[in-house]
């Protein structure tokens, strides 16, 4: 049974920790991290089966077999290198980290020289598993859309630099339109799923993002659209948010937690 560490204890943080609390993933819950002491205590409070301790990023990479980050593209930069060094496994959430394609470079190598995995969960979008497939043929362009209500925006760092004001969006409205490199920095908490979709196909400078603010919707709606060699793909997927976090999908959560499975399950299914 694996040892887990979780930095992070949000929406998606808490659900994974229930997800092992419960036996849905059969590892132990060995340490747990967030910068709040009130996140951490509720997540302790809601557990029934697991003790996990209270650890820093640091001890997790001594003692724990898999760090699982769920917190920010800051803690992957911070971290994952150190975690990685320390021959430890690591899920990362925030993939927007890696649009830096010298970080990409230092945590490949991190990984390799230490003999550890790197997992990516595709998070609130699907068709990963196709997009790499397609991508081997070679792909000729890759668009990600992604529509949010204003509650799902709020606080994002374009915005203020933009000196945008969502109270004065009254219809469905583009904000961005730009690749994945700016796009993962503009919104940091908003499209992670743009990261993923860059690392399968052409990557951060090819993939193009449109971000669309929309009132009249309550769910997060996100639309790829691939064209290659193999011909043409086109998915839609929408999203209940978090019912804690409006930026995140509840899908997201599910993504890690299927992931996780994955990892632990000694039976793997299309995989």
């Amino acid at each position: 049974m694996i040892k887990i560490g979780v930095i992070g204890c949000g929406f998606i943080g808490s659900q994974i920790c229930m997800a092992i609390d419960s036996g849905l993933v059969v590892a132990e819950l060995a340490g747990i991290f967030d910068f709040s002491g009130e996140k951490v205590d509720s997540v302790l409070r809601e557990l029934k089966n697991s003790s996990p301790k209270k650890v820093t990023p640091e001890e997790m990479a001594k003692s724990c077999d898999l760090v699982i980050e769920c917190a920010s593209q800051e803690a992957v930069l911070k971290y994952a290198p150190m975690i990685l060094e320390n021959g430890k496994n690591m899920m990362i959430l925030s993939a927007g980290a890696f649009q830096n394609p010298d970080f990409y470079a230092k945590i490949q190598k991190a990984a390799s020289n230490h003999n550890c995995k790197v997992y990516l969960p595709s998070g609130a979008i699907a068709g990963t598993d196709g997009l790499k497939s397609a991508a081997i043929a070679g792909l000729k362009s890759v668009t990600v859309t992604t529509r949010k209500p204003i509650s799902g925006l709020i606080g994002s760092p374009y915005l203020t630099e933009k000196k945008i004001n969502l109270t004065d969006i009254t219809t469905p409205t583009l904000l961005f339109e730009g690749k994945a490199a700016d796009a993962v920095v503009a919104f940091p908490k908003n499209v992670n799923i743009c990261a993923t979709i860059s690392l399968c196909g052409i990557g951060f400078e090819k993939t193009v993002v449109k971000i669309i603010a929309d009132p009249t919707i309550s769910d997060n709606i996100h639309e790829l659209e691939v064209f290659g060699d193999f011909g043409h793909m086109k998915m839609r997927i929408e999203n209940k948010p978090s019912p804690i976090n409006p930026k995140t999908s509840y899908l997201a959560a599910l993504s890690a937690i299927s992931t996780l499975k994955r990892i632990t399950d000694p039976i793997q299914i299309g995989v």
